[in-house]
């Protein structure tokens, strides 16, 4: 486990020293990694970092405005509106792979736009030591680091929590005070309800996705999963009122993990369970069957993609 007491000051003196006199954009997501990155960076420059927060038109409901109110104390956020910018780049985009340096791709052009604005030379990121092995294993690109692309138009490009695991950099959030909120909050992943749908990206699997996730994180709170989410896997045939239909299959996922590297599926009560595909499938008429996945990580990984 980590030395918070240690590792802090030794963050920031990284990060003056990594910097120097020049400014930096943050990539904020709002998870626990990009927040806590994001207060190491403010501690050691200050007002010359410059927090971005990039809506995709990927992220799960409400996520913008929780963004804004919860970062609203730094007068210097940007909310950046690149809804159409993704989509238009991922439309026709089947590849796992491809999805996610696609993906990459657009963060890395969208943070260089700011950084030009604001005359930064340096990106800070929320990299943790699980997107680093996976990424370099093969196991899939994250957008933050395998999903890179090979010109990068800035001088330099620091993670202050690079070496750290999931659970340690919300040790850090709670030495450094912040909110509940951003230390406890459920991981999801960087390129957003993109790996929650099988195949292409289109709108209206997003929008399937996206109120199915809310309805999971909702029901399975009080099992306090490491991370619960629910996945558009394809179509198959049901019954909605007298007709047939060919609607959407959603998945279900619940785990266990210390770091994200092992997970263990849940074991959900029917109750729970039956209760989650009535409000999936009877708020969505395109829905035709929600289903539960009880594979463990390994042999499958937590998200889809």
């Amino acid at each position: 486990m980590v030395d918070t007491e240690t590792f802090v000051p030794d963050a920031v003196a990284e990060i003056e020293d990594e910097i120097g006199d020049e400014n930096a954009v943050i990539a904020l997501s709002g998870g626990v990694d990009s927040s806590v990155a994001a207060a190491l960076a403010y501690e050691a420059i200050g007002d010359r970092l410059t927090p971005v927060y990039v809506d995709t038109g990927l992220m799960r409901k409400g996520e913008t405005a929780q963004i804004r109110e919860t970062f609203s104390y730094m007068e210097s956020l940007r909310v950046i509106e690149a809804r159409d910018r993704f989509l238009e780049a991922l439309s026709g985009v089947t590849d796992p792979e491809e999805k996610r340096k696609i993906i990459g791709e657009q963060f890395i052009r969208e943070f260089e736009r700011e950084a030009k604005d604001a005359d930064a030379d340096y990106l800070v990121q929320g990299t943790i030591y699980p997107d680093r092995i996976e990424s370099e294993g093969g196991i899939k690109s994250h957008h933050n680091v395998g999903g890179l692309p090979e010109v990068v138009d800035f001088e330099g490009i620091v993670e202050p929590v690079r070496d750290l695991y999931k659970d340690e950099v919300r040790e850090v959030a709670r030495h450094l005070g912040l909110e509940e909120i951003v230390a406890e909050r459920m991981p999801f992943p960087g390129p957003g309800l993109a790996v929650r749908v099988i195949g292409e990206v289109t709108e209206e699997k997003l929008e399937v996705a996206r109120h199915a996730c809310h309805v999971v994180e909702d029901e399975l709170e009080e099992y306090e999963p490491w991370q619960a989410l629910a996945a558009v896997i394809g179509k198959a045939t049901g019954v909605k009122g007298d007709n047939r239909v060919h609607g959407w299959v959603v998945s279900v996922r619940s785990v266990d993990s210390r770091d994200g590297m092992t997970a263990r599926a849940q074991e959900i009560d029917w109750e729970t369970l039956q209760r989650i595909q009535s409000r999936i499938t009877g708020t969505n008429e395109n829905v035709a069957r929600v289903v539960y996945d009880v594979t463990h990580k390994p042999p499958a990984t937590i998200e889809y993609e």
